[in-house]
């Protein structure tokens, strides 16, 4: 009895250990992004932790004929807090070059529980609900959640000009083949209703949960898509 408690100890301090480690410091990813069958950018994004803080950012720019019309380029960044709930955003912000006026933002006083939204040069003030992800940190939020096919998954988000609550039913998705390679994904869908974008996304299983496919289709049916063309996790 004595040598199966000390190795359930063992076993369990192992267990704790190898979670600890399999939360990354550093991912770097990058996205095709296109309109229907033309790609129109990429998109690159990077996210850093060191110990209990994390910063993101993502820049996309344009690709082919595009670029000749609309050379800028979007850039979001989103710094906070990690704990053993995820990501806690505390600043967001959303800068397009060329088109400053389509500038945004988001500040969150978490223990005030306000949210600023700053767009252009407007500040609004709302009350902040617990759990909300901004825009980027949403996409990365996945890593700390246990997702699992028939069950739900809501969440508010801000993007810095509003604050919405998003909705997504999960299953399983299919094997799903990238430019970065092949992966076993769980598929979220954003169920919409008549009239309103659908978002559908494929997180890669065996990479911490991490997008490697995401659609959104209007309204009028016209589609975005983002594929992952290259994945770093250290």
């Amino acid at each position: 009895m004595k040598y199966q408690l000390i190795i359930l100890a063992w076993l369990t301090l192992s267990f704790s250990g190898s979670v600890v480690a399999e939360q990354p410091t550093d991912i770097q990813a990058t996205y095709d992004v296109y309109k229907g069958s033309l790609k129109i950018g990429q998109l690159e994004e990077r996210y850093v932790r060191q110990k209990d803080h994390y910063t993101l950012t993502s820049t996309t720019r344009t690709a082919g004929w595009l670029a000749v019309f609309n050379p800028g380029k979007i850039q979001l960044s989103s710094s906070g807090l990690v704990d053993s709930s995820g990501l806690q955003p505390i600043h967001f912000s959303d800068k397009r070059e060329n088109n400053e006026h389509l500038n945004r933002g988001a500040e969150l006083d978490w223990d005030a529980k306000k949210l600023t939204l700053i767009e252009h040069t407007r500040r609004t003030s709302v009350l902040l609900p617990k759990g909300t992800q901004d825009r980027l940190s949403a996409m990365y939020q996945f890593m700390f959640l246990s997702l699992k096919a028939g069950n739900t998954l809501d969440f508010p988000m801000t993007n810095g000009r509003k604050l919405d609550n998003y909705h997504y039913a999960i299953s399983d998705g299919k094997t799903l083949n990238t430019p970065a390679g092949e992966f076993n994904t769980l598929y979220l869908d954003s169920q919409a209703k008549k009239g309103e974008s659908r978002t559908e996304i494929w997180l890669a299983i065996q990479h911490l949960n991490l997008p490697c496919k995401m659609i959104i289709t209007d309204a009028d049916g016209d589609q975005l898509m983002q594929i992952l063309s290259k994945l770093e996790i250290r």
